[in-house]
Order: structure tokens, then C-alpha cells, then sequence
């Protein structure tokens, strides 16, 4: 059913009562007086009684609905300061319904908007957290070493220099992510611009895969790099891909299986060069997919630490590939390894 506009609502009211008086009125006139001229001043009389009912009836109206309206355009303004319009409200609309539109829009937006500062308070709090325990925990172990060498464990041989390299070690962690943080906040900062340059990404991805080769070589792993038919030339910043292919390869080897394989392959995507990274390690499970780009997200969090890494890698990796306006993605499944793509624009 059409609702009514605040001048269907007066029309109709002044109907209702001209018609009222009417019926009580015009006995008394026809009783009262004889010929046709009493009756049409009558008549006369009350089209201009009814004129100036509805004039009134409506402008009562529209002076009600407007501070009714006005007063819920105002509670909306606190937080939405060009809700109230600024043009002459049409009373020949259906004003109450299009407040009502207004409202309902401005309150999904409104939760949506507290949603979105929820989840981020809850990713902030997370984020602390995380931090909190990251550098927590390399300090609190330097500090145990160095307490015990200072309440005499300097004196003894047997314990001295080994407790001197855990010191170091859990040091050199503390700096590699501390690193990883200045790093990743450079990048989200745009402080640390893109040097493009061209370059043939087979060979490459080729040259780094022998890098890793003797980190591979300790679990038994091979790395196949599928060989190009022709020069896969792309744009891009060659350092920072390299960033994100050493992460890539150094995430499949730890997380891979003894005797295993991974393999890089790449596929001609018309202005693009997509790149596979595939491995037969763990496998991710599917709840943990959505959050695998997160800042020390872990799947694992006890054996991951174990595995060592910052957990900011793949958090590069994602604001390095989108910093060349291209995307990252992961496909997995828990026991039957991964396979991270990501694309690169042609040159």
C-alpha cells in the first residue's frame, strides 16, 4: 500500500470535516430560509471554510513533521553532519517514508562502521599482545644467560662461551625482528619506494632457488624451477622481489617434509607473469587462511617459534606484492603442503 504524504493526510481531513458540517449545517439553512440564493451563499461560505480548514489542517501538519523530522535528522548529525537536507522538505512526498529510508541507511552504516573499529581494537589488542611476547621472549632469555654468568657461570669453562652463543643468538633474533618491524612499518609508511627495474624473472627466481640449496639440502628437499621456453621479462623491484621469493622458498623448506620437493612454476597471464610456489611440507588449515598474511600470525604458534622466523614474513611479502599493485595468494590443505602465487607485470 502507497503511504500518504502530509498533504494527502490534510486533504483528506478537511474532507472529513467539511463534509461533517455540511450535513449539520445545511438543514438548518434549508429550514430556515426559502429560495436558491441562501443556499449558494451557504455553499459559497463553505468551499472558502473549507479552503482555509485545509490550510490549516496542513500547515499544522508540515509544522509538526518538520520538527518531528527535524529533531531525528539532528540526533543522526552527531555523527553524520550533512544528514538534515538542505533543501525545502517536498510535503507532497512521503516524507515519513524517506526519513525512514534515511534512518535505516545511517544505522547500517553505523554498525558497520563499529564492526570494522571492533575488529580493529581486537587486531590491535592482538597485535600488542603478540609484540609484547615476541620481544619478550629472546630478552628474558639473554637475561637469564647473563645472570648466570654473572653469579659465576663467567668462571666456568664448561659453561661460559656456550651461554656467550645462546646470548648472541637470542640477540641476533631480537635484531632480526626489530628489523622486520622498521621493515614492514617503512612499507605501510610508503617510506621505502619502489626502484623498478627490468629484469628476466626466470632466471631469477632460478638464482635464488640456489641459494637455498643447502638449506634444502639438509632435509633431503629438491627445488625444481620450471625453465622458461622464453625470457620472462617483468618490471619490478628487484631487491624487494627478491625478499619475496627467499621468504617464500625459506617458509617451504622449514615447514616442508624430510624427502620432500618444492617446485616453481610460472604461467603467462596477459599483462602479467604469475609465479607458483608449490611444496608437499604441512599443509595450513582452512581456518587459518583468511589471517596467514597477519603480522605474527602463526598457525602453530609453539612449533612456528620453534621453526624460528619473526612471523612479519609473509606480512611483507603481502605489502611488498601489493606495493606493485599486484596480489599474493595461498592455496592449502592441512597434510598436503601449500602453494603461494603471486603476480608480476610483464615489461
Amino acid at each position: 500500500m502507497k503511504e500518504e504524504s502530509p498533504h494527502d493526510i490534510a486533504r483528506k481531513l478537511s474532507f472529513y470535516i467539511y463534509g461533517l458540517l455540511s450535513i449539520v449545517l445545511l438543514p438548518f439553512v434549508m429550514f430556515f430560509t426559502d429560495g436558491w440564493l441562501p443556499i449558494a451563499v451557504f455553499a459559497s461560505i463553505m468551499l472558502i471554510a473549507f479552503y482555509g480548514i485545509w490550510r490549516l489542517i496542513k500547515g499544522n501538519i508540515e509544522f509538526f513533521i518538520y520538527r518531528r523530522i527535524k529533531l531525528i535528522y539532528k540526533t543522526i548529525s552527531r555523527l553524520k553532519t550533512d544528514a538534515f537536507p538542505q533543501e525545502e522538505m517536498d510535503f507532497k512526498q512521503d516524507i515519513i517514508g524517506h526519513v525512514n529510508k534515511d534512518v535505516v541507511s545511517w544505522a547500517r552504516q553505523s554498525t558497520h562502521e563499529i564492526e570494522q573499529l571492533k575488529e580493529q581494537a581486537k587486531y590491535r589488542k592482538e597485535f600488542i599482545g603478540n609484540l609484547a611476547h615476541e620481544l619478550r621472549t629472546p630478552a628474558f632469555n639473554m637475561q637469564g644467560y647473563l645472570l648466570t654468568l654473572l653469579e659465576g657461570g663467567l668462571e666456568d669453562p664448561n659453561i661460559n662461551t656456550k651461554y656467550l652463543a645462546r646470548a648472541d643468538k637470542n640477540l641476533d633474533r631480537l635484531i632480526y625482528l626489530i628489523n622486520d618491524l622498521d621493515k614492514i612499518s617503512r612499507l605501510e609508511a610508503g617510506e621505502d619506494p619502489l626502484e623498478m627495474t627490468v629484469f628476466d624473472l626466470s632466471d631469477f627466481v632460478l638464482e635464488m632457488a640456489d641459494y637455498q640449496e643447502d638449506r634444502a639440502s639438509k632435509k633431503e628437499i629438491s627445488i625444481k624451477v620450471e625453465t622458461a621456453k622464453k625470457a620472462l621479462l617483468v618490471e619490478a623491484d628487484k631487491e624487494k622481489v627478491s625478499q619475496v621469493i627467499t621468504n617464500l622458498l625459506t617458509n617451504a623448506i622449514r615447514y616442508g617434509k624430510n624427502g620432500g620437493f618444492i617446485k616453481v612454476r610460472f604461467y603467462d597471464m596477459a599483462d602479467n607473469i604469475l609465479i607458483e610456489i608449490e611444496d608437499d611440507g604441512v599443509g595450513i588449515s582452512e581456518k587459518s587462511l583468511p589471517r596467514l598474511f597477519e603480522r605474527f600470525y602463526r598457525v602453530d604458534k609453539s612449533r612456528s617459534r620453534n621453526a624460528g622466523g619473526s612471523g612479519l614474513g609473509l606480512a611483507i611479502v603481502k605489502h611488498i606484492i601489493e606495493s606493485h599493485d599486484q596480489t599474493i595468494n595461498v592455496r592449502s590443505e592441512l597434510g598436503e603442503g601449500s602453494v603461494f602465487s603471486f603476480t608480476l607485470k610483464k615489461a
